[in-house]
């Protein structure tokens, strides 16, 4: 059978000597439409009798589709304000604690929204932001309300009216809280930045979030004048070990009975210390 293209009518035309004899053959006349891109209702269900799949075996549905193709949604990493405190909170929880059910999973959540609303506090000279990914945001935040350095905990205090939806989230300061200390008196170091809290939603995983998250959290620590950054890994999470390792991050050993510092979490966890060393931008 030949196949007819898209956007070309048919119209099939039998006379009445011809319906009344089985070997008379109906006679087939094909006109151009003039807008090939649009098809009536009555052109569809004139289609819809042909065969599912076209002499050359290709789906009609999907040569329609391929007219209509679906839309992704744009994906914007800024830094967090006010306005995503729940949504962070939220998945935070749902990421690191899937778990928890009602009423436990809603009273860690406002747990977690009030930790960080008051304990963003850091030490003099110290930086640390909350990153988002955020699904359908535009990268022109036209209406924005609030100023320049007003902020609450480590949120930015500007709010939006165009605020999208949060897929993924991440922590990254300067506080060198789990990197190890130097000197006899256990100083601080500085010029590294540390990223924690690395969490994106189930159904937004392998969409490449997390990348953007890390990446976004490096050109940041560049502007803070770092030189490295680094992280913990659970052991138990082997996807995320290969994600930081893609992304160019090395396991750091840790010397036999060094007593370095990690996150606060179940004794049973282990970590690895993982690192990467900024490529600092030459100015010419």
């Amino acid at each position: 059978m030949r196949s007819i293209p898209l956007g070309t009518t048919v119209t099939v035309s039998v006379s009445p000597k011809a319906s009344s004899s089985r070997s008379s053959p109906l006679s087939v006349s094909l006109k151009k439409q003039q807008q090939p891109l649009f098809l009536s209702s009555s052109s569809i269900s004139r289609v819809s009798h042909d065969p599912p799949f076209s002499k050359s075996g290709v789906s009609r549905a999907s040569q329609v589709v391929e007219l209509f193709p679906t839309v992704s949604p744009e994906i914007v990493v800024r830094e967090a304000r006010i306005e995503d405190c729940w949504e962070v909170a939220e998945t935070h929880c749902s990421s690191f604690f899937p778990e928890y059910s009602f009423p436990l999973d809603f009273v860690l959540r406002v747990d977690r929204l009030v930790a960080m609303l008051s304990g963003f506090s850091v030490p003099p000279g110290c930086k640390r932001t909350c990153l988002v990914a955020v699904i359908g945001n535009s990268v022109d935040d036209t209406f924005l309300i609030g100023g320049e350095d007003f902020k609450i905990g480590g949120f930015d205090g500007k709010f939006s009216l165009n605020r999208g939806y949060v897929a993924g989230i991440l922590t990254v300061d300067t506080v060198a809280d789990f990197l190890p200390r130097k000197g006899p008196l256990r100083q601080r170091r500085a010029g590294i930045a540390y990223i924690s809290n690395v969490a994106v939603r189930e159904r937004f995983r392998r969409k490449g979030i997390a990348k953007r998250l890390i990446a976004k959290a490096e050109a940041k620590a560049r502007s803070w004048g770092c030189r490295a950054v680094a992280l913990h890994c659970d052991l138990k999470n082997p996807g995320a070990t290969k994600l930081y390792k893609g992304q160019g991050f090395k396991c750091i050993k840790v010397p036999e009975g060094a007593n370095w510092p990690q996150p606060k979490t179940s004794p049973d966890i282990k970590f690895n210390f993982m690192m990467k060393l900024l490529s600092i931008p030459t100015t010419a």
